[in-house]
């Protein structure tokens, strides 16, 4: 594993080592196989530490978001009932608050930090270097207690179906990188995006599983990126579509001056990704772009590759694990080119924790379960994505899906983000409302406002067209890509 900013290096003698040292500290807790560990901490090695000594103990570990609020982050603390908390003195002052608010409901959490701290923190290094490194009996497989991204409400954990085979089976991700995606010992998997996320996470720990290195970025930075798939020679590397457009929003002279030319596989996930950005990515990296469409639920996954996307553009793939049905609101089946809502028969089951009614939302009667995405397929039976159900906007009687007028937006130079939601209207029920985020060194004018929405004439049918505009310093979208709506509606 190396540390992209500086080069530091992990070796895998030293992660193993580590790795044990935190299983013993988990087995002098009480911690058996089973059990939850929570780790609150921004991209740093010792996460993969943590992650690494969690799974060879049979532990349930659970990415927290360091952007959740303090109530959401203890919500998730909590709720997964974690009797350990790791985290870092960069996120250490929420950390601390969660831990004083799981308190206070009468959870018992030992917390750990690295880089050093008070009470009520241990520190990490010290209390783990006095732990025996030697090996241990009946090593069990632990996994990902993963939470949803919070966009339409609380954080909800998904529950995986999960045996705890014994240690060095490997996870269902670390086989799929290998066989799907070439993950071997000659791979360089770099890591741009948060750990907290499901891919990230999992991907990483895939890459160094299957015998690769990991390079892990601290934070997404476009110019830093290219940097870093230069100089350690990165062979994949996963990405969501916001950071394709920082990247293609580099000047030219700045973007073009990388070697890029070690890539084997970017692959990109988790939010929809606009057309027009699309080609211009494969255009740069050339045919090794492959996107897929999945959840953390795993309950089914396409899959489309550049060649493939071409020919298709805008779809996010056909199946590789389940059957795809595109039902109406009523159940029954629509025909290719109709939007309703995408249903994965056979690609797994899964329940929300603590929450059976939003897990029997998630099926049917017949068994086949849902994101909550609308979409429809085209007649060789490839998947588009229209938007989430939640997100779509019913304007005169007319439906209409925030994420088209987004990316007719996305790529005016003046733009760095756009969110458009609908708004209540009393004419119209609700009524299309952009909320931009400029560019560095954009300044909101009369003139750039009638810019803006000639632009989107340009593109849009005029029904479409955002009737209201507003402009926010950062726009509140998750570093997986995702934009949190309902903070948008409940402002």
């Amino acid at each position: 594993m190396i540390r992209a900013h500086d080069g530091v290096v992990t070796t895998y003698a030293e992660l193993d080592r580590r790795s044990l040292q935190i299983a013993h500290f988990l087995d002098r807790l009480g911690l058996r196989v089973g059990d939850h560990v929570a780790v609150l901490m921004d991209n740093r090695p010792e996460y993969l530490e943590v992650l690494w000594g969690c799974m060879r103990a049979g532990i349930y570990v659970t990415p927290v978001n360091w952007h959740l609020t303090e109530g959401e982050a203890a919500y998730v603390v909590n709720d997964c009932g974690a009797r350990v908390l790791f985290t870092s003195d960069t996120v250490g002052d929420l950390a601390s608050r969660v831990a004083t608010q799981c308190a206070a409901r009468g959870q018992q959490l030992a917390t750990l930090i690295v880089g050093g701290g008070n009470e009520p923190f241990l520190d990490y290094a010290t209390t783990l270097d006095a732990e025996s490194s030697q090996p241990r009996d009946d090593e069990r497989e632990g996994f990902y207690f993963f939470y949803s991204s919070g966009t339409t409400g609380l954080p909800k954990g998904i529950e995986p179906n999960h045996s705890f085979p014994p240690f060095g089976t490997g996870l269902g991700i670390d086989h799929a990188v290998n066989l799907g995606f070439g993950f071997d010992e000659s791979t360089t998997y770099l890591c741009p995006a948060p750990m907290y996320h499901a891919a990230p996470a999992a991907w990483t720990m895939g890459a160094i599983r299957n015998g690769g290195t990991a390079v892990l970025m601290e934070r997404f930075d476009a110019r830093e990126c290219l940097r870093a798939i230069e100089t350690y020679r990165v062979t994949h590397v996963q990405f969501v579509p916001t950071m394709f457009v920082r990247m293609l929003k580099l000047p030219d002279e700045e973007r073009l001056a990388f070697d890029l030319s070690s890539l084997k596989l970017v692959v990109h996930a988790a939010a929809p990704c606009p057309v027009d950005v699309k080609l211009r990515i494969i255009e740069w990296f050339g045919p090794v772009v492959v996107e897929y469409y999945a959840g953390s639920e795993q309950a089914g996954m396409t899959m489309i590759a550049s060649d493939e996307w071409l020919t298709h553009q805008g779809s996010v793939g056909r199946p590789v694990s389940g059957a795809l049905h595109i039902l109406d609101e009523e159940g029954n089946e629509l025909a290719p080119g109709e939007i309703g809502v995408v249903y994965f028969e056979g690609g797994g089951t899964f329940r929300y924790y603590k929450d059976d009614e939003k897990t029997a939302r998630a099926f049917n009667a017949r068994g086949w379960s849902t994101l909550g995405d609308l979409g429809y397929v085209d007649d060789e039976g490839y998947l588009y994505l229209a938007d989430r159900r939640t997100d779509l906007i019913l304007t005169g009687g007319v439906n209409v899906y925030p994420r088209e007028i987004e990316e007719a937006l996305v790529m005016h130079p003046a733009v760095a983000d756009v969110a458009v939601i609908g708004v209540p209207d009393e004419d119209l029920g609700e009524r299309v409302k952009a909320v931009v985020q400029l560019a560095a060194g954009v300044e909101e004018t009369p003139e750039l406002r009638a810019a803006l929405a000639a632009h989107a004439r340009e593109r849009l049918a005029g029904f479409k067209c955002p009737r209201e505009w507003e402009f926010m310093d950062q726009l509140p979208r998750t570093e997986a890509g995702k934009m949190l709506r309902r903070r948008l509606r409940d402002a």
